[in-house]
């Protein structure tokens, strides 16, 4: 059975439920816990030197890390349903909106950032907040300028079916609202997180659909 190594509210592996669900994938869920610092543990270093969620333990005890890596494998392993188009043109563009999430806004944004500017530069809670939401803001609105001007945009970020784009779009939003970003500025990410969020595949990587949700 393939085991997936992650954390409920972890953006991250939020992506690679996505994906394990849309491929109709049976998996285990082994949680990491980010705030206890399990991701340091000895055993879980083992696994991902980075010490970071999610790692992918296949059949074979091969294991796959990071969750770009990860989807794309899944994709080309199991070719149906795609998460890519089959145009190359529309591929580089679906990359380039997931790349614009997961490389741009959620490097900045993630649990061990946030835990740096708090613990190591002494940032308080409401700098934190504004540093939070300035770059859910500086990348959110490239991707609705993007999105809202692209024919290609349809009920997902491209076409009328999910791609990689809306696997990292979704984990994003849920964060942007957990911080209680102001999205008013972004009807179309909104409007495309809302009607994903309507397909089991999406409902069943949900955080607080997991098994240590807390």
């Amino acid at each position: 059975m393939t085991t997936l190594y992650g954390y409920f509210r972890s953006s991250a592996a939020y992506r690679v439920r996505i994906a394990l669900n849309l491929k109709g994938l049976d998996y285990d869920q082994v949680p990491i816990n980010l705030v206890n610092g399990e991701q340091r543990g000895g055993d879980h270093l083992a696994r991902n030197p980075q010490g970071m969620v999610p790692s992918l333990v296949l059949d074979d005890g091969s294991v796959v890390n990071q969750s770009l890596a990860i989807c794309e494998y899944l994709d080309e392993v199991y070719p149906e349903p795609a998460l890519l188009p089959a145009d190359a043109l529309a591929r580089a563009q679906v990359r380039a909106l997931a790349q614009l999430v997961a490389c741009e806004v959620h490097p900045l944004n993630n649990l061990r950032v946030l835990k740096y500017l708090v613990g190591e530069l002494g940032v308080d809670e409401g700098a934190k907040l504004a540093w939070y939401r300035h770059w859910i803001a500086e990348g959110f609105t490239a991707m609705e300028a993007t999105l809202s001007t692209d024919p290609s945009s349809g009920d997902f970020c491209h076409g009328d079916t999910p791609t990689l784009a809306d696997i990292c779009l979704v984990p994003q939003v849920y964060n942007a609202e957990r911080f209680e970003c102001d999205l008013s500025a972004y009807p179309t990410l909104q409007r495309i997180a809302a009607h994903c969020r309507t397909l089991p595949a999406f409902q069943k990587a949900a955080p607080e659909a997991q098994p240590d949700a807390s």
